[in-house]
């Protein structure tokens, strides 16, 4: 589904991460892992070609879901018309907006603008999008940051139920929030090696 081959991306000249072979095949998770400014976002945005890498090939087979830190909620748009929005441009049937708004725990909230949304329920709007337009490959920037208990809880639903159907997932994350009880691969991300 994606295949990099020594990826690197330069910042100030300098590489900002060691050269990155990734191979993820279909009902793969991978886990991206690393220290604080490590490249871990940088490294999601270049798989779902968001970012030009200095050196280094991405190869995808397949629609790709991306999730990152700026999730893409419109703030002056209620829930459900944040929605609605993107299932009319992803072209999926109406009917599974009211379906996504009541598997994220959202239900109740539909005609509220999600400027008034906490951090979570705004988290929550945004992974609701990865019902309404499938895609074989999901990339997921840090999908459990804001989060409580119940909603990491989900996320590792939705990726199982992801890589049962076939799909793969790669997602980034740092300190103790792993997926819980799914199998994983892990790259962890190197600092490069820099040669005098």
């Amino acid at each position: 589904m994606l295949k990099t081959r020594d990826l690197t991306l330069d910042r100030l000249f300098e590489p900002v991460f060691a050269p990155v072979n990734l191979e993820v095949k279909a009902g793969e998770l991978w886990l991206l892992s690393g220290a604080n400014g490590r490249g871990k976002t940088t490294l999601i945005r270049l798989l779902a070609g968001l970012l030009t890498p200095s050196t280094g090939t991405v190869a995808l087979c397949s629609g790709v879901s991306y999730l990152g830190h700026q999730l893409g909620v419109k703030d002056d748009l209620t829930v459900a018309e944040n929605l609605r929005f993107y299932s009319a441009l992803a072209g999926t049937e109406p009917e599974t907006v009211g379906a996504a708004i009541e598997r994220l725990g959202l239900r109740g909230l539909e005609q509220q603008a999600a400027r008034t949304l906490s951090a979570g329920q705004r988290k929550r709007c945004a992974l609701a999008r990865l019902l309404l337009h499938p895609q074989p490959l999901w990339l997921l920037d840090e999908p459990y940051a804001n989060l409580d208990a119940d909603g990491i809880d989900q996320v590792d639903e939705l990726i199982r139920e992801q890589l049962a159907r076939g799909g793969a997932c790669v997602l980034s994350t740092h300190g103790a929030l792993r997926p819980a009880s799914l199998p994983y691969q892990e790259l962890a991300l190197q600092a490069p090696v820099y040669v005098p």
